[in-house]
């Protein structure tokens, strides 16, 4: 399946998905305010480490390796059966010690234990959210993609339910108790789609652990545990200074733009997902992997830099539509985060080829390096340039993360391309 028709097909599950979240938007502004905003941002950042912990980290390894033996069913079997298994083990034990501490978990993330409940929540329904993010692996790597967009969209839909009728009846505890439970329900509907698909049986997602596949496994464990401790730490770190400093609905702002800018780069960063990292596992020609990369640069990068324009330019009236009054002072946040996402999308079209090539120690490296460094400039730049100093501190980060990327791609791809020459 080509970029174009991917990204049109994958575009009906995002724009469902865009204009759920931006629903949602308007409902969290109204039931809780600024605050309640950072408070659901440290708790998401918290489901992201929680998650790729429990689930071995492995779900990238499952999508690459599904769509590299694509030729070859047993060992897709042999993969999914390991990575099956790995997930349940994970999740529950996972889960048990969430359930142990979730009152502390709860002081560290939000500040006050008030908020355990949310977690014991959470532990009840980690594994259904655990399998759920397998099967739709699964799904990407046989390129099921019609499949895979029905399953988003009805997990788009339940979001929107469910956080809303929470948020009305309960407030700030029922939006982060839909936040902890959505996908886990989201996992009946994806099991489901994958019912009837000819290659999937239960027995195929649990059993034998294959020792070769479990070796493959270890590169992208590290990756995506790298990945899922470094981001979500570093935003936690910079909300609680925020908070600190600036107070807790300057946070709230902040997570406001964070979140639209994930709205609105969905549609980018899901075709990433869904169609680059199996095209790149599968590709194994410079000429190939080099005409992918451009082709990405001539369609993807002028769409993202596009939105961010148009949203920059009617940031007043996007405001007043998705958020309330309240939110009105981070009108002055849009130009820098703008900017850093368009600067963040280059870099990511260079970067899928870590991942789809499992150049796991660079990977790592720039990874932590990214997320130290996004840190120390929003701490050094919130003091000169206040709230909007994080938002310069998004885009001088990914400035210097492009440019680390186009210095170390290139040079493997020259390598590549030299090693097929001989």
């Amino acid at each position: 399946m080509t970029l174009i028709k991917t990204s049109l097909l994958n575009g009906i599950a995002v724009l469902v998905k865009m204009l759920t979240l931006l629903g949602l938007n308007k409902v969290l502004a109204v039931y809780v305010g600024p605050v309640g905003y950072a408070s659901l941002g440290q708790f998401q950042n918290a489901i992201q480490m929680i998650t790729t912990f429990a689930s071995g980290a492995i779900n990238t390894g499952v999508t690459k390796y599904t769509a590299e033996y694509h030729d070859d069913e047993l060992k897709q079997q042999a993969v999914w059966r390991t990575a099956g298994t790995i997930v349940v083990v994970g999740s529950l034990f996972t889960s048990v010690i969430i359930a142990l501490f979730s009152d502390s978990l709860a002081s560290w993330v939000f500040g006050k234990e008030g908020l355990g409940g949310v977690f014991v929540w959470f532990a009840a329904t980690l594994l259904l959210f655990t399998l759920n993010a397998l099967l739709l692996a699964i799904l990407n790597g046989k390129k099921e993609l019609l499949r895979y967009v029905l399953s988003n969209i009805a997990g788009s839909v339940l979001a929107f339910v469910v956080t809303t009728g929470m948020s009305i009846y309960y407030g700030l505890y029922g939006a982060l108790v839909a936040l902890a439970v959505y996908q886990s329900i989201n996992f009946f509907v994806t099991l489901l789609v994958c019912w009837e698909a000819p290659w999937f049986k239960v027995k195929y997602l649990f059993g034998e652990v294959d020792r070769g596949v479990l070796i493959n496994f270890t590169k992208f464990t590290a990756m995506a545990l790298t990945s899922a401790t470094c981001v979500p730490i570093s935003h936690i770190l910079v909300r609680n200074h925020l908070g600190d400093t600036l107070g807790w609905a300057a946070a709230g702002y902040w997570e406001a733009i964070w979140r639209l800018s994930s709205a609105y780069l969905m549609l980018v960063t899901t075709t990433l997902s869904v169609y680059y990292l199996p095209k790149l596992s599968e590709l194994k020609t410079y000429e190939g992997i080099k005409q992918e990369i451009i082709q990405g640069y001539k369609m993807i990068l002028p769409c993202a830099a596009i939105c961010g324009l148009v949203i920059y330019l009617f940031r007043d009236l996007i405001i007043n539509l998705l958020f309330t009054d309240d939110f009105l002072p981070m009108r002055d946040l849009f130009a820098w985060q703008m900017f850093g996402d368009t600067l963040k999308i280059g870099s990511w079209i260079l970067a899928y080829l870590m991942l789809g090539k499992a150049m796991f120690k660079l990977f790592i490296v720039t990874e932590v390096l990214g997320s130290v460094g996004f840190y120390v400039f929003s701490i050094w730049l919130s003091g000169i340039y206040g709230l909007e100093g994080v938002t310069i501190a998004h885009a001088l980060t990914y400035a210097l993360y492009w440019t680390v990327m186009i210095v170390f791609i290139t040079r493997e791809l020259k390598g590549m391309k030299l090693s097929t020459s001989e």
